[in-house]
């Protein structure tokens, strides 16, 4: 299974193609875009937003609400198109007016992607740089969140920290991660610490009210991931890997940890390592979680838990010093449209992000055409792992 996606932040549309869904899968448009809303939301999103009402249009691979098992083609229109027909247009010759960009970002992939592709207008790598793509990546987790849902697995996300405040871990211990996910549901910033929370909001007021930008953490997690997915045998098949390289992959994503992640480095092996237990009616179980549910690359029936760093968004209103690259004279970076902050909004993408991960693996392992054969399947396998425990 995978995907490939297209589009310019302010070009008509953006376009997703999903390969090797199954055949006969339900599938919720609505649930769709309500992934896409969630993106749009969290304390300190720009103007944009209020421009943009994703909508994911379905223009392949579904008839009567059910996969075909053909490529799936999802559209998302930019509705600032209308505004930028002249700068962006497939064809023809550039406006008279044509503001060329000549001035990289400091932050911003502007320069070196400018040097890589020998542009002499920025605007052409910008575009797609921009995390106003992220909206594709959270189409196509969105569909990788349903097939899941068949098979028993939810994912949630939350955010941990925005600049330097950061969410009360005793707060949150103890509660399910359904409970956490509710709480960050009705939270501005995605924070379930209610405390936490207020504080974030007012260190976003007084970054923005300086012209800067704050980024945060967000955790994400999967729960009913069975024993299995991934693999040891070659790095590219490792999950632990797959997941770290996705979530890396999100734009202004700067680190990312698994399980006890850093800490791990910090602490004795001893209080690293979950210990293994047998009980006859559970079978193998953990004392902890320390390896956030993978071990050797191998998913090993715990929750899954990563986490992600967000740099502040680059696009400073008190902008940094760059240079001109046409006259090479020093220059205050240009402002685009921007965000505060926007790591509310990049704990959505995370989930999704995580959810297209652990689809992907589930299909390797399992296979199927059907989604009944890859039902059968994994009844299989879970039949099969009761006989071991």
């Amino acid at each position: 299974m995978r995907y490939l996606t297209a589009g310019e932040s302010h070009g008509p549309a953006l376009i997703a193609v999903i390969e090797g869904l199954p055949a006969n899968l339900d599938l919720d448009p609505t649930a769709i875009n309500q992934e896409l809303w969630r993106r749009q939301q969290g304390y300190g999103r720009g103007l944009r937003m209020k421009i943009e009402t994703d909508q994911a249009e379905i223009l392949s691979g579904l008839r009567f609400g059910k996969t075909l098992g053909t490529p799936l083609t999802l559209k998302i229109d930019n509705k600032d198109f209308k505004n930028w027909t002249d700068r962006m247009a497939p064809t023809g010759d550039p406006p008279d007016n044509l503001a060329v960009v000549t001035k990289p970002r400091p932050g911003h992939a502007d320069l070196a992607a400018a040097l890589k592709y020998d542009f002499t207008d920025i605007r052409n790598s910008l575009e797609r740089a921009s995390a106003r793509n992220t909206a594709t990546l959270v189409a196509v987790g969105a569909v990788a969140r349903q097939l899941l849902a068949v098979f028993g697995i939810a994912v949630y996300g939350h955010i941990v920290q925005i600049g330097a405040i950061q969410a009360d871990s005793n707060t949150l211990s103890g509660m399910a991660w359904a409970d956490i996910a509710a709480a960050a549901e009705q939270s501005p910033v995605r924070c379930a610490d209610e405390k936490a929370a207020t504080l974030m909001m007012q260190a976003i007021d007084e970054a923005k009210a300086n012209g800067d930008t704050l980024g945060g953490i967000f955790e994400v997690a999967a729960v009913g991931v069975p024993i299995g997915l991934g693999s040891y045998a070659l790095p590219e098949d490792r999950l632990d890997g797959n997941i770290a390289g996705a979530l890396m992959s999100i734009q202004a994503i700067k680190g990312v940890e698994i399980g006890m992640g850093f800490e791990a480095a910090k602490q004795p092996g001893s209080r690293v390592h979950d210990a293994i237990y047998y009980d006859q009616e559970r079978g193998y179980y953990r004392g902890g979680n320390g390896a956030g549910g993978i071990e050797g690359g191998i998913s090993n029936g715990e929750v899954i838990v990563a986490r992600a760093a967000m740099k502040p968004i680059p696009t400073l209103y008190k902008p940094l010093p760059s240079v001109d690259m046409e006259s090479k004279a020093p220059y205050l970076a240009t402002i685009e449209r921007s965000d505060a902050c926007a790591a509310p909004a990049a704990a959505v993408v995370g989930e999704n992000v995580l959810a297209w991960v652990l689809a992907v693996a589930l299909m390797e392992k399992f296979g199927g055409d059907s989604i009944a054969e890859t039902a059968r399947n994994y009844h299989a396998y879970l039949t099969y792992l009761t006989t071991r425990m």
